[in-house]
């Protein structure tokens, strides 16, 4: 069985390439949804909208590799408590695809038991 999202540490799902301001566990699982849902649709751009932290994520349509961690490239512009900052962050394929296994056993038909 895949494991839930919510069971997933953000680390998994979301690797920073470079930010501006330290990153909590609930903000970069916000990117991660926002990011997740453009690489899903194709779509360029997203909004945020996380506790103190609002702003816009672009899909960059590129891949990116660091070390064993790969996957699309995203950037964030946001505006925070701190101030204006900017996250630039790679969906990892890890965490894609357990997306992709979680969607996938969400699908099945349930077995008749006659």
């Amino acid at each position: 069985m895949a494991q839930r999202h919510d069971d997933v540490p953000y680390w998994v799902l979301v690797s920073v390439l470079t930010s501006t301001f330290p990153l909590d566990q609930g903000l970069a699982l916000a990117l991660h949804r926002v990011a997740l849902d453009l690489h899903k649709t194709g779509g360029g751009l997203g909004h945020v909208d996380h506790e103190l932290a609002h702003g816009q994520v672009k899909n960059l349509k590129q891949e990116a590799l660091v070390g064993t961690v790969g996957g699309p490239v995203f950037e964030a512009t946001l505006d925070t408590e701190r101030g204006a900052g900017l996250v630039r962050f790679i969906l990892t394929r890890q965490g894609l695809e357990l997306f992709d296994a979680r969607e996938a056993a969400t699908r099945r038909v349930p077995e008749l038991l006659n």
